[in-house]
């Protein structure tokens, strides 16, 4: 009975595998036949010169350069409130917290795990409500906001993907560094930190890329279909999220709603670029550590 278990685990296994390659495959290839014919400069910039239009001297109506660079600016900013707070606080429970405060941080990380986005992107729009109800009559939805309830949104994975980094490393790694007169922070930093470098930038990547792709959040915090270049952090804003399900929902004709996919090939190869960039600061940082 086992062995016919272990046989049928061992064609089941490669077959899962085959399956997910070929589902992936098969998306690439209808967004490549889809988004082909509306790739090129008319894609990012529509009629203005492309020069003075990617500098933002010339403003862009009908094409998907500033939801370009309004994705980017929402993800570093999104990225710069939540991966600093989400590793130190992986960090706390995995080495400092104890007892009652460690079993009440999971389970608050846990709760907001599973917020779902769209009640995220309610909290942040309430949230300007009662600052205009209050403190700041002029408040209004913006590029702040929708960054600080991304990161909020994502900081889950960051908590979790740092703590898991630290508790999976040997205790024995540990005990080597106290042995050697390190102190605790000193331990940390040279030797546990470097070594659970790969899982903590893998949580990293993780969030990034859920911070590029969500919409649900930025519908209600900021998103606008024509807003132009990013203004500031307190003006409105373009994503490409929210460009795909407007273009899909709003087209036309074919032409927009090759736009479209046009776009969601744009965010696919942005988010692409984002994961290869943290795999090359994880490799550059393991060589630095083995040296």
């Amino acid at each position: 009975m086992r062995g016919r278990r272990a046989l049928a685990l061992a064609w089941l296994a490669p077959a899962a595998g085959l399956l997910a390659l070929a589902a992936t495959a098969l998306l690439l290839g209808f967004l490549l036949r889809e988004a082909a014919p509306a790739w090129g400069w008319e894609l990012f910039f529509g009629r203005a010169p492309a020069w003075p239009a990617f500098w933002g001297r010339l403003p862009v109506w009908d094409g998907i350069w500033p939801a370009c660079l309004g994705t980017l600016s929402l993800v570093a900013l999104a990225s710069l409130l939540a991966v600093p707070l989400g590793v130190a606080a992986g960090i706390h429970l995995a080495v400092y917290a104890g007892g009652r405060s460690r079993r009440l941080l999971s389970l608050a990380v846990d709760i907001l795990a599973s917020v779902p986005s769209i009640v995220m992107g309610l909290f942040g729009f309430a949230l300007i409500l009662l600052l205009r109800a209050t403190l700041l009559p002029s408040a209004n939805t913006c590029l702040l906001l929708a960054a600080a309830c991304l990161a909020l949104l994502i900081l889950p994975y960051l908590v979790s993907a740092t703590r898991l980094a630290l508790l999976s490393l040997p205790p024995e790694l540990g005990l080597q560094g106290a042995a050697l007169g390190l102190s605790r922070w000193q331990n940390l930093r040279h030797v546990l930190l470097p070594a659970a470098g790969r899982g903590i930038l893998g949580g990293v990547m993780l969030g990034v890329g859920r911070a590029a792709e969500d919409t649900a959040v930025i519908m209600l915090t900021g998103v606008v279909a024509n807003a132009g270049l990013p203004a500031g952090l307190l003006g409105k804003f373009e994503a490409l999220p929210f460009q795909i399900f407007y273009l899909a929902s709003q087209y036309q004709g074919p032409e927009e709603l090759r736009l479209g996919f046009g776009a969601a090939l744009t965010l696919l190869a942005l988010t692409g670029l984002l994961f290869l960039g943290a795999s090359g600061l994880q490799r550059t940082l393991e060589r630095r550590w083995r040296r």
